[in-house]
């Protein structure tokens, strides 16, 4: 199998989505010791998210809880419960990652990148061309955290 020069440089995080997100940040960082470092309001999504530090590793568990019932995570909750939502791979070029993914036949599931947390650019691969996983790409912004 051919490499490409495209590439994901770092599981940026795994997302996890929950109906209390103050709830289910207190249970990680008393469990797990992990550490708050980020929270937002994404209204295009509809979500409040909150970004926990994974140690030193430079990775990061993402915590979702939806804006309202009929938001993406909403309908995530309601069909699944708590749990992964997806697993993001942090890329330097979300445009090219996202041509070449297209051109290997994968479905994205916008045509442009959105905004993300902490104003990354992100778009996401659909299950059904990933293995059953919904993959999230992410491009860092300006206001990246940590590692990014």
């Amino acid at each position: 199998m051919r490499r490409t020069s495209v590439k994901v440089t770092h599981i940026d995080h795994v997302g996890i989505a929950v109906a209390d997100l103050d709830a289910a940040i207190a249970m990680y960082e008393s469990a797990f010791g992990m550490r708050c470092v980020h929270i937002e309001v994404n209204a295009e999504q509809g979500v409040r998210e909150a970004m926990l530090e994974v140690g030193d590793s430079g990775s990061y568990l993402q915590l979702l809880s939806p804006l309202s019932p009929d938001s993406t995570i909403g309908k995530f909750l309601d069909k699944n419960g708590p749990g992964i939502q997806q697993m993001a791979y942090r890329v330097d070029s979300i445009d090219e990652v996202s041509a070449h993914l297209r051109a290997q036949g994968m479905r994205l599931l916008y045509d442009e990148p959105k905004n993300g947390t902490a104003g990354s650019r992100v778009n996401f691969v659909h299950p059904k061309s990933s293995g059953g996983v919904l993959v999230e790409l992410v491009e860092p912004g300006p206001d990246a955290m940590g590692a990014h």
